[in-house]
C-alpha cells in the first residue's frame, strides 16, 4: 500500500506539471484556440504536427495513465472509512482517465488523417477536422463534469474521514463545483478556468501530502521492527 501511495503522490505532481506544460505550450508555442478558420487550423496542425503530437501525449494520454494510478491510490487510502463513496468516486476517476486517454488518441489519429488529406484537398481536410474536433473537445474537457465529480467525491470522503488535510478538502469541493458548472453554457468558460487552474494547486498539494504520508510510514517501519526486537 505504501508503494501505491508514493506512486499516487508522484502521479498527482505529474498531473499538475502536465497542466502547466499544456498552458504554456498553447500560449507561447501554438495558439491553437486562437485560430478560428478550419482550413487555417488544419494548416496550423500540419506546420506543428510533431510538437502537437508530443504535447497531446503529455497532457492527455500520459495524463490519463497517471490519473488511473492516482485514483487507485486515493481509493486505497480512503476506502476503509468511506467504502461506498470512494467506490463511486473511483469509478468516476477511472472513467475520466479513459475519456482523457481516448480524446488524446482521437486527436493524434485525427490530426494525422487531416494533415495527409490537406495536401490533396484543404477544404475537405477542414471539413473532416470539423467533425473530429468536437468529439475530441467533448471527451477531453469541453465539459468537466466527470472529472469534477471525482474531485468532489474524493474531497467529500476525505473530509468525512480525515484522510486528507481539511483545507485541501474544502478547496477540492470548490473546484469540484466549478467543474460541474461547465455544463451551463453561460458559465462554462468561467467554470473551466477555475477548475483548470484550481486543479494545478489541488494536484500539487495532494501529491506533496501523499508523498509525506508515504515517507512517514516508511520511516516508522524500522522503528517498529526495532521495538519488536
Amino acid at each position: 500500500m505504501n508503494d501505491l501511495q508514493k506512486l499516487g503522490g508522484i502521479a498527482a505532481l505529474y498531473e499538475a506539471v502536465a497542466y502547466v506544460v499544456g498552458i504554456v505550450f498553447f500560449i507561447v508555442v501554438v495558439d491553437y484556440a486562437g485560430v478560428v478558420d478550419p482550413v487555417q487550423k488544419v494548416a496550423l496542425l500540419m506546420d506543428n504536427q510533431a510538437a502537437m503530437h508530443l504535447i497531446t501525449l503529455i497532457i492527455y494520454v500520459v495524463f490519463g495513465v497517471a490519473l488511473v494510478v492516482l485514483a487507485l491510490a486515493l481509493h486505497e487510502q480512503l476506502k476503509a472509512d468511506a467504502p461506498a463513496m470512494m467506490s463511486t468516486a473511483t469509478a468516476f476517476g477511472l472513467i475520466w482517465a479513459g475519456l482523457v486517454i481516448a480524446s488524446g488518441m482521437i486527436f493524434i489519429i485525427g490530426m494525422e488523417t487531416v494533415v495527409d488529406l490537406y495536401g490533396q484537398d484543404p477544404a475537405q481536410a477542414a471539413t473532416v477536422w470539423l467533425a473530429i474536433d468536437p468529439v475530441f473537445e467533448g471527451l477531453g474537457g469541453g465539459v468537466e463534469l466527470v472529472g469534477s465529480l471525482w474531485v468532489l467525491l474524493v474531497s467529500w470522503a476525505a473530509l468525512q474521514t480525515g484522510g486528507l488535510p481539511r483545507v485541501l478538502n474544502y478547496f477540492g469541493l470548490v473546484i469540484g463545483v466549478a467543474g460541474i458548472i461547465t455544463v451551463v453554457p453561460t458559465l462554462g468558460e468561467l467554470g473551466a478556468m477555475v477548475f483548470g487552474l484550481g486543479q494545478i494547486v489541488w494536484f500539487v498539494w495532494l501529491g506533496i501530502d501523499m508523498l509525506r504520508r508515504s515517507s512517514s510510514v516508511t520511516a516508522q517501519k524500522p522503528n517498529a521492527m526495532l521495538a519488536k526486537s
